[in-house]
């Protein structure tokens, strides 16, 4: 052990003796390091056998205050953390900082049907919500894959998006206040609980977003809304990729407005099958999923069906159970590919531009030797490709330049058709070259700034999001 790491060993001691005895922590150890990574890097950092970080589990917002102010008096650097479900590495610790961890603040506080809100400490989980909501009649709208895992915090920290998006937009649609301690440990409260409020800057949407750089969340007031009075799965199927993003835009000129549009292109359909014993192919080469919800569901399926059959769609009203089977498919039934390199992205594009993000696939594989796929959340232009190479004998621990060269490159598509890095999942640590390429230097410079002004000592979450 070098004499910094000594050192650092030492202040991280320091640090866990001096903490409130009534707030739990665990030392770093062997039974620590699930802490130290995210979903996106579990599968590098769970292979290196090393001890995680101490982390602090408050139970109150006024032990995560405790547990901040001391890691300010002692220069130890935080990493704020949720669920880990993350997937940019945004969540990723080393052993001399701190992880304070939101996964014991799971207490809905109160839901007011009459206000159509909720106010939810960070650690509940998404879908633990909207169960408890079901009484009420109401549910909480935004809808990330990982639902019945991800938290509350974790959703705010990243500004989820997920399925829904279409119709009722990312998380940051449904935060109206916060409650959020600062690095130094003070506590403020952003927004309102009303639905409309314009004092002062809005620095709700600044922290919803800010990946765990401006400061822990403690407490959510979020938006409600009643659960429809029905919904309705509707599929088509297409004779290919291309046909199938010619759905996508006879969707957006028809008078329906879906909750949820998800697309799924050739290659995709057959992974499912592959590793979910389907035959999603059998019924077409290229599929849109839709959610429909709300009063007259049938005439919206029926325009719909229209509009999509006009374009060579084969559209089928699912039943209620066939439809339950086709979600669970899209959240969960995609496989990655064990024998080979492989990458997954998170772009995102005006939603006039799907087809040709789609149409890029082929010339990218054919000059970096790699496969690309793509299920999208094509509501609202946000794609999920996964880019794949075949392992060698002769590679080493680390996947070919190629695969990574691949990966930029498609970002470089999603920029030049006006889009974005990242559609949902934050920048992280993994997208942060690629976040360089989408933002100016001047905006880049404004961001350090604002994170100078809230944590001078660039305490929380360093090296992360900007």
């Amino acid at each position: 052990m070098t004499t910094q790491q000594t050192e650092n060993a030492t202040t991280i001691q320091a640090y866990l003796e001096q903490l409130p005895k009534n707030i739990e922590a665990l030392e770093p150890s062997l039974e620590t390091s699930r802490y130290s990574h995210d979903a996106a890097t579990a599968k590098t950092a769970g292979n290196s056998h090393k001890p995680g970080p101490a982390v602090v589990l408050p139970a109150t917002a006024a032990d995560v205050q405790k547990a901040a102010k001391l890691a300010a008096e002692l220069g130890i650097t935080v990493v704020p953390r949720g669920a880990g479900s993350g997937l940019s590495g945004g969540a990723t610790a080393s052993r001399n900082q701190v992880v304070i961890s939101t996964e014991k603040l799971n207490r809905i506080i109160e839901v007011s049907p009459l206000d159509e809100v909720a106010v939810v400490e960070p650690g509940v989980i998404n879908a633990e919500l909207n169960r408890h909501l079901e009484s009420h009649g109401l549910f909480y709208a935004p809808d990330p894959a990982s639902f019945d895992i991800s938290s509350i915090g974790g959703n705010i920290a990243t500004n989820a998006g997920g399925l829904r998006c279409a119709k009722y937009g990312v998380t940051r649609e449904s935060i109206l206040s916060l409650d959020v301690v600062l690095a130094d440990g003070s506590l403020i409260t952003v927004g309102h609980r009303s639905i409309k409020g314009v004092t002062g800057l809005d620095l709700t949407s600044l922290f919803v977003g800010s990946e765990g750089i401006l400061g822990i969340v403690t407490k959510a007031t979020v938006r409600l809304r009643p659960v429809p009075v029905a919904r309705k799965t509707v599929s088509a199927f297409f004779d290919s990729t291309a046909e199938g993003t010619d759905g996508l835009a006879a969707i957006t000129l028809s008078p329906v407005r879906p909750a949820a549009i998800e697309f799924f292109d050739t290659p995709s359909l057959a992974n499912i099958d592959a590793h979910s014993g389907t035959a999603l192919r059998e019924r077409g080469a290229a599929l849109i999923l839709i959610e429909l919800d709300g009063y007259g569901i049938g005439d919206q399926a029926a325009d719909l069906a229209t509009a999509l059959s006009a374009v060579g769609g084969r559209v089928t009203v699912e039943a209620d159970d066939d439809g339950v089977r086709l979600w669970e498919l899209r959240r969960s039934g995609r496989g990655l590919p064990q024998d080979k390199w492989y990458i997954g992205e998170d772009i995102a594009v005006p939603k006039s531009q799907l087809a040709k993000v789609y149409a890029a696939f082929p010339a990218l594989e054919a000059r970096f030797g790699v496969d690309i796929s793509a299920v999208s959340h094509a509501g609202d232009g946000n794609l999920h490709p996964l880019i794949t190479l075949d392992k060698t004998p002769d590679d080493g621990p680390n996947p070919p330049a190629s695969l990574l060269e691949a990966a930029t490159e498609l970002v470089k598509v999603a920029l030049s058709l006006g889009g974005t890095v990242t559609g949902e999942h934050g920048v992280g640590t993994i997208k942060k070259e690629w976040a360089a390429l989408e933002l100016s230097r001047r905006s880049r410079e404004l961001q350090h700034a604002i994170k100078a002004a809230i944590d001078p000592q660039q305490l929380l979450n360093p090296g992360k999001a900007i």
